[in-house]
């Protein structure tokens, strides 16, 4: 497939006339291969970009008619400082060819295999970043559908990027009415319980499970629940089946485990909504502090499960909101489930994978592209901060 989706040569050359430069291939999905690329725009200077190649004609027909347009509709109406710029999309008879801004430092499933467990800090930075980039699409009433550590892409100075809207959809409908979801799409492993088990979902409820894996797996350095069995992995969802591993549980505060539980709620109704996560000190705070205990109250309102219309409401809340108390995490830590790629949850549609890392122009970029069939153990244990750890977000 790989020299089927490759850029011809006659394509090459009409992409040059443009100004251009298709590069090494950096990286390949279910439909489609991604090349470094460059843009010079008749100056001196040289953008670095990603390109992503479709061909319409690889594709299957459910593909086409109901995922990729609204990608690339979705696409063209965002921008914001931690979400993937596209740069421009063109098309070429059957190609779809579309531009993004090349990630100098390859996604957070590398980051934290080659590192380690993040520390808290920069934790914090990431997720906050990670935080503002969703709360701007649901917004937008758009959830991600597929966030991921292989979808969080790290710019030139470290900060989050979020990539890869192949299973973006809008949350109302035509006149404005939230719609669920019927597609159970995206990875297993972070899919929350109510897309596992195939019910119509919330999805910026979902959008906020994987939010919860993302920041355990930055915590803990490997997954909160074994995937490869369907069937256990809801049990062991809905039974709070997870823990922090036993070298890593005293040296994480209690706010973070907290948000962390509060996160990866099974019931939708007690599940901690996006705008509270981001209006807790935790969250807000841009220096270290030291360990404090969640103070639990009353549970929240059933508000959660209307999902992120609570929008406004949401940022309502006091500047320094309590955690509604949820149920425990397993007492016994299970054994170190190794960082890999997620396999797919069953769907009636097919997986539109990007592995594009693209995002802040560099002369000699590191672009990682997670391997799909990589399952190895992290062993280190010591909180990784970047080298060059931005300033701010």
């Amino acid at each position: 497939m790989s020299a089927k989706l490759s850029p011809r040569n006659s394509e090459v050359k009409a992409l040059e006339q443009r100004g251009y430069y298709i590069g090494r291939k950096v990286g390949q999905g279910s439909y489609a291969i991604v090349h470094a690329a460059d843009f010079c725009d008749g100056s001196d200077k040289r953008m670095r970009l990603a390109c992503k190649i479709f061909d319409k004609d690889k594709a299957p027909r459910d593909f086409l008619d109901k995922f990729f347009p609204r990608e690339l509709e979705i696409l063209t109406k965002i921008e914001n400082p931690h979400i993937i710029q596209v740069h421009s999309i063109l098309q070429r008879g059957p190609r779809v060819f579309i531009f993004m801004r090349f990630a100098d430092n390859g996604d957070l499933l590398d980051f934290v295999k080659n590192k380690g467990r993040v520390a808290e800090p920069q934790c914090k930075l990431w997720f906050r970043q990670m935080t503002s980039g969703l709360h701007y699409l649901h917004a937008k009433n758009i959830a991600h559908r597929d966030l991921k550590c292989e979808n969080i892409l790290l710019s030139r100075r470290f900060n989050v990027k979020l990539a890869d809207f192949g299973f973006a959809r809008y949350c109302v409908d035509s006149e404005g009415r939230r719609v669920l979801s019927k597609t159970y799409c995206g990875s297993a492993a972070y899919a929350a319980p109510e897309v596992v088990s195939g019910t119509p979902y919330n999805p910026k409820l979902a959008d906020v499970w994987s939010l919860g894996i993302i920041l355990f797996i930055m915590l803990n350095a490997s997954m909160p629940f074994d995937d490869t069995n369907l069937r256990k992995l809801l049990k062991d969802q809905l039974n709070r089946n997870w823990s922090f591993r036993s070298h890593v549980r005293d040296s994480v505060s209690a706010m973070a485990k907290a948000i962390v539980r509060h996160l990866l709620e099974p019931d939708i109704t007690q599940r901690l909504t996006l705008e509270r996560a981001m209006a807790l000190d935790w969250v807000r705070s841009r220096r270290e502090k030291p360990p404090s205990t969640a103070k639990l109250t009353t549970p929240m309102a059933a508000a959660g499960a209307a999902g992120a219309g609570a929008g406004a409401a949401g940022a309502a809340h006091a500047s320094s909101p309590t955690l509604p108390p949820a149920g425990p995490a397993a007492a016994a830590p299970p054994a170190v489930r190794p960082l890999a790629v997620g396999t797919s949850v069953p769907s009636g549609a097919s997986k539109s994978s990007d592995p594009a890392k693209n995002n802040e122009r560099t002369e000699q970029p590191e672009a990682a592209v997670a391997s799909k069939h990589r399952k190895s153990a992290i062993s280190k244990s010591a909180g990784a901060t970047p080298a060059n750890q931005p300033g701010g977000d």
